[in-house]
């Protein structure tokens, strides 16, 4: 009998979050599968990791399945950490973030701790894929793309994920049968135009919230963001390898004397 493979799962939006509870609920259907995630809501907190503080980490119960839960108080890339590191016997097979409530195309991969936690298992060694739904909403309707998670996944597993390479999935906010298909894509060269709403609380102080509004100059139909808006799964390779190796010989033009 063919053993199944061990996939680890955690996300951003904290443990009870609807979308890590129905991408538990598919990988059950494909492997054995351990759940280490945030506690709490740790969405936008990047690579961070904790350095400063103690670390909590809680086997919770669970009311279906065979599978193991841990509830950790720290962040996205935390949680992979300490999963590889001190609670799993072996290295998993594949490690799966999200499903994010929320987009993580484009620029948003460099802040999404969804895409962190899968970049992080991916610095492990770890075959990586991140979800998410372009849609914020608590209740919004993960079922529509179970079966697209599900397709990806199995894919994963079966061609292996090219080396130092993660997958950044998003999903267009779409009835299933709306869903056109699936297309391997870029980034799009996109960012936020940031404002502060500066106000004043009781005591006098002023505090700020932050806003803003995002912005895509990128007009390439091979990129994510044209995928998205034209109902079609978007699937980007992610390398961490941060070398901007195409700068590397005009760099060594310079006179450092």
């Amino acid at each position: 009998m063919e053993k199944k493979p061990l996939i680890l799962v955690t996300n951003d939006d904290g443990i009870t979050a609807p979308g890590i509870r129905k991408l538990i609920e598919v990988m059950n259907e494909i492997g054995e599968v351990v759940v280490v995630a945030p506690d709490s809501p740790q969405s936008a907190m990047g690579h961070a990791i904790t350095i400063n503080s103690t670390l909590h980490c809680t086997e919770i119960k669970v009311k279906e399945g065979t599978h193991l839960e841990y509830s950790c108080s720290g962040t996205p890339a935390d949680c992979v950490k300490l999963a590889v590191n001190e609670i799993l016997d072996r290295k998993p097979d594949l490690c799966v973030s999200g499903i994010n409530h929320g987009s993580n195309s484009s620029i948003n991969v460099i802040y999404s701790g969804t895409m962190s936690a899968a970049v992080e298992a991916g610095i492990e060694g770890i075959q990586a894929i991140g979800f998410s739904l372009l849609d914020y909403r608590w209740n919004a309707d993960f079922d529509a793309i179970r079966n697209y998670v599900k397709i990806i996944t199995l894919s994963a597993l079966k061609n292996k994920i090219p080396s130092n390479v993660v997958l950044n999935v998003n999903f267009p906010k779409l009835k299933e049968k709306e869903i056109k298909g699936i297309k391997i894509c870029r980034q799009a060269n996109a960012y936020w135009v940031e404002e502060f709403d500066k106000r004043t609380n009781p005591m006098g102080l002023d505090y700020y919230w932050l806003t803003g509004k995002f912005v895509n100059e990128d007009k390439g139909e091979d990129t994510d963001e044209w995928a998205l808006s034209h109902g079609f799964i978007s699937v980007v390779p992610v390398e961490f390898d941060l070398t901007a190796h195409h700068a590397i010989q005009r760099l060594n033009t310079w006179n450092f004397e």
